[in-house]
Parts: structure tokens; C-alpha cells; sequence
């Protein structure tokens, strides 16, 4: 569990900083686009597989502090993992979103949403990289049968 305030400046720091933030034009990544029906938040995700895993994880566009912020935390979680291990993070974080129990080791830094579920409107905010990420795997795992 974290400290309300290092949870703020954790979402801050991601926020003005974000991590792996930049368009890609290279074929070899996968692009999808990920965004909110109610607001602004739209998000492009460039992901790079390798035998099974997530080699690389680029994102770009507009969005609020949350998206921004769970984006480029999520990218930080997630390079060099396996798809099954991305695939355990993804279910956890889903999970701890709709205030379930979930796995608090896993998430690492992902954790500082772990209040979201008490405010309804921001649950999109928090999952539109993840929403991304699992068509990203689809598409990767359609091409690879």
C-alpha cells in the first residue's frame, strides 16, 4: 500500500514525465489505438513482440494525467516480459481497478491506482492502455497461429 502523497507525486511524476512517449514508424511494431468514448483520452500503442514477449512499447497522444500517467507507468511494467506474464498483470490490474483482490507484487509501481474504483468516471482513464495492450496481443498472437 502507498502513501496518499507518494501515489499523487508517482501519478505526477508520469504524468509530466512520461516514460517510452514517442510515435514509431517502424512496421515491425504493432499499432493500436486505444481511447475514451465520454472524453479526450485517445492513445496510440506501438508494441514490438519477440518470441513471445514484449520487446519494446512506445505510446503516444492526448490524454488526461491518468491515462498519461498509467500508460507510461504500464510501459515501464511491462518491456521484456512474457506475453503469459503480461497477460497475469493485465488480469491483476483489471481486478484491482474494480476493487477486487488482486496481486500487489505484480503491479509494482501500478498500484498507486489502487483507489480508482471508488470513482467510476476514472476507471476508462486508468484502463485505456490496457485495453490497448490486449488488442496489441491479439493481433501479435492472430499473426503468430
Amino acid at each position: 500500500m502507498l502513501d496518499p502523497n507518494l501515489k499523487k507525486e508517482l501519478i505526477m511524476e508520469h504524468y509530466l514525465n512520461p516514460l517510452n512517449r514517442e510515435t514509431v514508424e517502424d512496421k515491425k511494431y504493432i499499432k493500436v489505438n486505444s481511447k475514451a468514448e465520454t472524453c479526450i483520452d485517445n492513445i496510440d500503442l506501438y508494441v514490438l513482440f519477440e518470441d513471445n514477449m514484449i520487446k519494446d512499447i512506445k505510446f503516444n497522444g492526448e490524454a488526461c494525467a491518468i491515462s498519461t500517467s498509467a500508460t507510461s507507468i504500464m510501459t515501464k511494467l511491462i518491456i521484456g516480459k512474457k506475453i503469459s506474464e503480461v497477460k497475469e498483470l493485465i488480469k491483476n490490474y483489471y481486478k484491482m481497478i474494480e476493487g477486487k483482490e488482486y496481486n500487489e507484487d505484480i503491479l509494482e509501481e501500478a498500484i498507486c491506482y489502487d483507489e480508482i474504483y471508488k470513482q467510476e468516471n476514472r476507471k476508462g482513464c486508468a484502463t485505456i492502455p490496457y485495453r490497448g495492450l490486449e488488442k496489441a496481443i491479439l493481433e501479435y498472437e492472430s499473426k503468430s497461429e
